[in-house]
């Protein structure tokens, strides 16, 4: 097991699994918000392509909100991980849904700024996040960027366990994987750093690579 000293060190780990990538047209990089946004920031500057954002929120069970039951992303995406999510009465999952989507569409609102809504169409969409758990918003986020027209989609993480690896296999075009412990526990085991990023950090960077 390869622990990362932080989310850029991992960003650098993964950007090196890219390099295929390096001057292909068409490339932008997606930070998932807002833990994929430093790992996506050092991904975009290596390979020379744009950095933007793309929020999707995790629907996490009432009782236990780290452990997800579908996610949302924009444009009304929504995916259920239906095992997960038949625990669930009607009302809790509205109630989820709710709060979910009012706090997707401040993060828009703030992330976004003045920018024109995200615009996928012909591209090459590589989304990155630091971690794969679930899988549930990195497939949330593949179907964000199929419906915004991307041609081609990239699912690109510096851990993930082996079944969420799976699934986005299934999904994305390509998914890429610095690695895959069989004992997988929580993302946040491969980090020695893993404080929670800031909407300010988040904005910094996009100003940065802008």
């Amino acid at each position: 097991m390869t622990t990362y000293r932080d989310r850029a060190e991992a960003g650098q780990v993964l950007a090196d699994r890219l390099t295929a990538l390096i001057g292909e047209p068409d490339v932008v990089v997606l930070g998932l918000v807002r833990g994929g946004v430093p790992v996506a920031r050092v991904v975009a500057e290596r390979l020379g392509a744009p950095l933007d954002v793309l929020v999707v929120r995790k629907l996490g069970m009432p009782w236990a909100r780290e452990v997800a039951f579908g996610a949302l992303g924009p444009g009304g995406v929504q995916v259920l991980n239906e095992a997960v999510a038949s625990r669930l009465s009607s009302d809790d999952i509205a109630e989820v849904n709710h709060r979910e989507q009012t706090e997707l569409e401040r993060r828009e609102r703030l992330y976004r700024g003045g920018r024109p809504p995200l615009d996928l169409a012909g591209r090459i969409a590589v989304i990155v996040d630091d971690g794969l758990a679930t899988g549930a918003t990195a497939r949330a986020a593949v179907e964000v960027a199929r419906r915004l027209g991307a041609r081609r989609v990239v699912v690109a993480v510096p851990v993930g366990a082996q079944e969420a690896y799976e699934l986005l296999a299934a999904e994305a075009d390509q998914v890429v994987c610095a690695q895959r412990p069989e004992d997988f526990g929580a993302v946040s085991v491969y980090y020695e750093d893993f404080h929670e990023v800031s909407d300010d950090e988040v904005i910094e960077a996009l100003t940065a690579t802008a």
